[in-house]
């Protein structure tokens, strides 16, 4: 019975469990009162899961709110709804928010709304001084503490009857920003403010300005006071005197300073006034500057000055300004409505300015060494003024001018440009200098005392004809160089060897090798070179022609290998030719000694075989021999022994005394037709007796002889 029960309650728990099921519809999230909240207005963020279920039963719902996507509250409810209040909005809680939510492990996600909460905090603004002096620094600090960083602070100087002075600082970490300002001289009393900014999702947002903070001045010392005695109707010749001061709380670090333009005309340190005093001329007419300063504190005071004239400058005139050597030039200084003064001609030098005479007029007999500017000078009460100079040019004649090769030599390579130059040695410049080939004008220069030309455009018959002209601006006129001849010179082409015999030459012949070349100007340096490991020149010759012969005496077999020529000219090009192939063979009688030797040898060859054969025979007839007795021994020895070696074959070896010694072992009854036998045999026996050692001695000797080309 418990046992079914027990079946029954788990059946029944299954049933349960599986009548538990939920699931989410969506997610919503909103605010109230609305998405743009006013800066210090309540607001809430509400969120609400929407969820179905198969039956009633409660759910727990875990609520979690994001800003930005970091968490800023979390809830947990047996209801479908949660909400985040803000009792005081502030400009930091603009931005999006979403919520999820968690229910036995299922999740759901809200979209995301963005919330703005217009309008930023007033900022704070503090200064370190509430009183400064000109030349110090004043620090202020601008602070939105309710605000969250990145902010954007702008200061602002406020001066009066002036428009605000704007500096921006953007700060990334902080809700603060601090500035520095330079209280300049002028700035009596000052105001400031400041103002934050932040970025929002339509674009910049800005606070309130801030409280104004008032900066009080204070002046180390007046601006300084500029005075000229006379005041005014000044004229040249007059002394102006000019007087500068100040006054100032402490004259320790106080200096004025003078000015005209921007040039310093005094200073004094540590006075409250400084004088200053010049001779009046016209150049002393202009803008006048009283400057003074103490620390980094500076006042300026100006004052415009007109000095009148008293009289113009002089004028100098020439009575000619280019001439010639030795012509009389005439100078005279004057001033236009005046006649009383006192007058000095001078000439200009790099070292100073040259007095030439103290007058008007100034009459000279001109040199080269004239050629320069002049000026002149008047003086009235005091003043004194010179005129604009004037250039003398004194001109020397040119000389005849020479023309040349810039490279020396009257000559010029086809194709190469040549460079003339044309030089006069006297004459003062500029010098214009004309250039001619033939009749025709190439090329104008002028210059100091020489020009060049360079010709490009050479041709194989541009062998004369170039001069030039030489002129300068005196009176005489132009000056010819002499006529200058250059030679074209021909570059050497295409080089050719060849040679009689062709090919192969016997030993100890003649040889000639001709090297000829197609075109080039004469003298040709010929060069006949043999290669081997290295370039072996053999014969070298200047010839007034386009080929030449070298005649190679008595060829050897070392001579045998490959040749060529080299041809040069004064174009300083080597040309090389394609090189050709000897070799050195035997001569025909050479061949003739070398057959007979060996045709000699086959036949010393043959006699050793026949001598061999015949010495083999005897030895099978010996006992035949040694039975015709022993009276023939003693003749046979005898007859031998008398018998005189009658050419190089007698040969006494031991093959010989062998022979005898066993005929000497023969009794002499021995006779009769056997010693006829016997002596034939013997004869023959001796004429085949040649000599080996001999015979290859004979071989080697000839072989040396016929073999070695210097032997011969």
């Amino acid at each position: 019975m418990y046992l079914a029960l027990l079946v029954i309650f788990l059946q029944c728990s299954e049933l349960y469990a599986q009548g538990k099921v939920f699931t989410f519809n969506r997610v919503e999230i909103k605010v109230e009162p609305s998405d743009k909240v006013k800066n210090g207005a309540p607001m809430s963020i509400i969120c609400h899961a929407d969820i179905s279920k198969n039956t009633h039963f409660q759910l727990k719902h875990n609520f979690t709110f994001l800003k930005d996507g970091k968490l800023v509250f979390m809830a947990m409810s047996d209801k479908e709804d949660a909400r985040y209040a803000i009792p005081v909005a502030k400009s930091s809680d603009t931005g999006e928010y979403e919520c999820r939510v968690n229910a036995d492990g299922k999740m759901g996600f809200s979209k995301t709304i963005y919330v703005w909460v217009a309008g930023m905090t007033k900022p704070i603004l503090t200064a370190d001084k509430k009183e400064v002096s000109e030349g110090e620094t004043v620090k202020l600090r601008c602070e939105l503490p309710e605000e969250v960083p990145p902010l954007e602070f702008i200061f602002r100087k406020i001066k009066t009857n002036s428009e605000p002075i704007e500096k921006r600082v953007p700060e990334q970490n902080q809700n603060f920003s601090e500035m520095e300002y330079y209280v300049e001289a002028g700035d009596n009393i000052l105001q400031f403010d400041c103002f934050g900014k932040r970025q929002v999702k339509s674009g910049w947002e800005s606070s309130q300005h801030s409280n104004k903070t008032l900066v009080t001045v204070k002046e180390p010392f007046i601006k300084p006071t500029l005075i000229t005695r006379p005041s005014n109707n000044i004229t040249e010749g007059d002394q102006i005197e000019f007087e500068c001061s100040t006054v100032a709380a402490q004259m320790r670090g106080i200096e004025i300073i003078f000015q005209k333009n921007r040039t310093i005309l005094n200073s004094v340190r540590d006075k409250k006034f400084l004088k200053y005093s010049i001779l009046a001329t016209q150049e002393d007419s202009g803008e006048y500057l009283c400057k003074v300063e103490q620390g980094a504190v500076s006042k300026t005071t100006k004052r415009n000055v007109f000095v009148s004239e008293l009289f113009p400058k002089p004028t100098l005139s020439a009575s000619m300004t280019q001439l010639d050597e030795s012509k009389d030039l005439i100078l005279n200084c004057s001033i236009n409505g005046l006649r009383r003064a006192n007058f000095s001609i001078l000439r200009k030098s790099s070292s100073g300015d040259i007095l030439l005479k103290k007058s008007r007029i100034l009459a000279i007999k001109v040199n080269v060494n004239d050629t320069g500017s002049y000026t002149c000078k008047a003086e009235v009460k005091g003043i004194i003024k010179e005129s604009k100079p004037v250039r003398i040019s004194v001109y020397a004649p040119v000389s005849k001018p020479t023309l040349s090769v810039a490279s020396g030599s009257p000559e010029v390579v086809l194709g190469k440009p040549l460079q003339l130059i044309c030089h006069s040695v006297m004459g003062t410049p500029p010098i214009t200098f004309t250039f001619y080939k033939g009749d025709e004008i190439k090329k104008n220069v002028t210059n100091d005392t020489y020009a060049t030309f360079l010709d490009e455009d050479i041709g194989l018959n541009d062998n004369g004809g170039y001069k030039c002209d030489a002129r300068n601006n005196h009176s005489s006129g132009v000056k010819t160089s002499n006529i200058l001849n250059v030679t074209v010179i021909v570059p050497i082409r295409d080089a050719s060897l060849g040679s009689v015999p062709y090919g192969e030459v016997e030993v100890g012949s003649d040889t000639a090798f001709l090297c000829s070349v197609k075109e080039g100007s004469w003298p040709i340096d010929f060069k006949f070179f043999k290669k081997t490991d290295h370039e072996v020149l053999l014969h070298e010759v200047r010839e007034y022609s386009d080929r030449t012969i070298w005649h190679k005496k008595t060829m050897k077999r070392k001579d045998t290998g490959t040749y060529y020529c080299m041809a040069s000219n004064r174009a300083s090009v080597n040309v090389r030719s394609r090189p050709i192939t000897i070799s050195v063979i035997l001569a025909a009688w050479q061949k003739g000694v070398i057959a007979a030797f060996v045709l000699t040898a086959m036949a010393g060859a043959g006699a050793v075989a026949l001598w061999w054969f015949l010495r083999k025979k005897k030895k099978a007839k010996g006992p035949s021999m040694e039975m015709s007795g022993s009276a023939l021994a003693p003749n046979l020895t005898s007859e031998k022994l008398t018998r005189p070696p009658s050419d190089g074959n007698y040969y006494s070896g031991s093959g010989y005394i062998e022979d005898n010694e066993n005929h000497m072992k023969s009794t002499d009854e021995s006779k009769g037709p056997d010693l006829e036998s016997a002596e034939v045999d013997y004869t023959e026996v001796e004429v085949s007796t040649l000599d080996p050692h001999r015979d290859s001695m004979e071989n080697r000797h000839s072989q040396r002889i016929y073999g070695h080309p210097d032997a011969t």
